[in-house]
């Protein structure tokens, strides 16, 4: 981090008077439609689940919002090896060369907030057996979230040493078996900042997601009268879906709980519905379980349906990113498991133009005269705004003390000052450093609108502030080396201990300067 005196601040940079910032900069900086390039990974398959091989790109169909579109790239991988085929209009995936080695990413995320130990534990010990079937161009990185961070054991390597190294510090770390729609709420939250934090290579990008008692929200016992509720699981878990599929994840989540065979829990009797029946809202789309006489014990229907909701979760990240859920038995070879699924599929892609609008836009693939095949892929992409984007890269930061492509900002908090009824006011000033952000010549001037960012969490993880400012920069020449800018702002918060990091973002170089994390106090003379 570079370190900057105000006085020199002070003398080479000047703000923008207020009658400038409030007139709009040249069309430069207005937003652009771009094209980006969305990648769709393909599993066909007979009936039987063998892998169909050999198709050719005019064997595919693709479909965006029930649109044919054309598809401009296509690469079969057959056993982790590249394969071409030749197409008019059609190029190989970008990035992959015929009979190329493909590798695939295996980010491996683990939940320590819901994790029980026995269970993690057994899990883990299986992947590490199952390392050795990594090919040499496949990498792995492995982190954990305790509910407070992300940890980072390891780094994407090859080395089956470090990887090994790592599995057995996961092991080591404490579980602390927290249930309930709030500890997986945050969870679904660090592993969405995991995936847009952590920089990817070439290849195939698959997420392993070691989750213990990750279930549908306000599953309800309900008597069958007017209809059934049906809690959807998308609230909790989209976040997660959108950002796999903004980023090209596919989702392997991994069963860690396993069979459970029922609960010692105490639970209140079965509603019982007119004709004698008995019904369970199970949460899903799928609506209820309903049971006729003779019922089952309350304690069976209860684990059995607690774990029925846990598959339909996982089930649903899967299928929603094109992977694969890992239930009950197949834990314990979840990683050999993935491996062979993620060793042949067809890689499409397609230009999609974005508008950057936030929407969520639909993606089929359908196979030509072969009706009797099936097809798995993910189903959507989300057209994420800059906005939207930019938030998150600052949300990852608030985990990992840092983001992708972020370097280090100088950001100072000043004592806090009462203002009004239990609310403090916090003096926040930035300095910016011109030499790692961009400043362009407009009507003889240089100029650029950067945009600070600042966001506060108290210690229930509950986000309390999240400002945001334009900060128009303009000067008479051309900034050198060393030139700094300073910016000053007030942070209104409650009266209470947060955790803060900033963030300054340039538009032009789509750069983001990253303060390192901090508390503020209003007990603290200094926070």
């Amino acid at each position: 981090m570079r370190s900057f005196t105000l006085a020199t601040v002070a003398l080479s940079l000047t703000a923008l008077p207020a009658a400038a910032q409030e007139s709009p900069l040249p069309e430069l900086f207005s937003d652009s439609v771009d094209v980006r390039i969305v990648n769709v990974e393909v599993v066909v398959t007979d009936r039987k689940g063998n892998r169909i091989r050999g198709l050719q790109p005019d064997d595919f169909e693709l479909l965006v919002d029930r649109q044919s579109v054309p598809i401009a790239y296509f690469t079969e991988v057959d056993e982790g090896y590249a394969r071409t085929a030749a197409a008019d209009g059609i190029t190989n995936v970008q990035s992959l060369a015929r009979d190329e080695q493909v590798g695939t990413n295996y980010l491996i995320f683990v939940d320590d907030l819901s994790a029980i130990r026995g269970r993690r534990n057994r899990v883990l010990s299986r992947l590490d057996q199952d390392l050795r079937l990594l090919n040499p161009a496949d990498r792995a990185a492995i982190v954990a979230f305790d509910g407070k961070g992300v940890s980072r054991l390891t780094n994407w390597t090859n080395s089956r040493y470090q990887l090994r190294s790592a599995l057995l510090e996961a092991q080591m770390r404490p579980a602390f078996g927290r249930r309930g729609s709030e500890a997986t709420r945050r969870a679904v939250l660090a592993a969405t900042a995991t995936m847009q934090s952590v920089a990817r290579g070439p290849g195939r990008n698959v997420m392993l997601l070691l989750a213990d008692s990750w279930s549908a929200p306000s599953a309800v016992w309900e008597v069958l009268r007017s209809g059934l509720a049906r809690p959807s699981i998308e609230s909790l878990y989209s976040p997660l879906v959108h950002a796999a599929n903004r980023v090209g994840y596919s989702l392997y989540p991994v069963d860690v709980a396993g069979f459970q065979h029922g609960s010692r829990s105490y639970w209140p009797p079965l509603p019982r519905v007119p004709g004698g029946y008995i019904a369970y809202v199970t949460g899903d789309s799928r609506g209820s379980t309903i049971y006729p006489p003779p019922w089952p014990s309350t304690q069976s229907v209860m684990a059995g349906s607690y774990e029925q909701r846990q598959h339909d979760v996982l089930r649903f990240l899967a299928d929603e990113t094109g992977g694969r859920a890992m239930l009950n038995a197949f834990r314990s070879k979840a990683l050999s498991e993935t491996v062979a699924d993620t060793r042949s599929y067809y890689w499409l892609g397609f230009d999609a133009p974005q508008s950057r609008d936030d929407e969520l836009h639909d993606i089929r693939v359908r196979l030509a005269g072969h009706g009797k095949l099936r097809v798995r892929s993910r189903e959507h992409y989300l057209d994420m705004s800059k906005d939207t984007e930019v938030a998150m890269r600052l949300e990852a930061s608030m985990l990992f003390g840092d983001a992708p492509g972020a370097e280090a900002l100088d950001v100072r908090l000043g004592t806090p000052r009462k203002a009004g009824f239990r609310r403090i006011s916090v003096p926040v000033e930035v300095v910016i450093p011109l030499d790692d952000l961009a400043l362009l010549p407009v009507d003889g001037q240089w100029v650029n609108e950067f945009e600070f960012r600042i966001s506060a969490v108290d210690k229930w993880d509950i986000l309390s502030a999240n400002l945001v400012r334009k900060v128009p920069v303009a000067r008479s020449e051309a900034p050198t080396s060393g030139d700094t800018f300073v910016y000053r702002t007030d942070l209104r918060l409650r009266k209470r201990e947060y955790r803060y990091v900033a963030a300054v973002y340039d538009p032009l170089t789509d750069r983001m300067l990253v303060s390192a994390r901090g508390t503020v106090s209003p007990r603290a003379g200094q926070p």
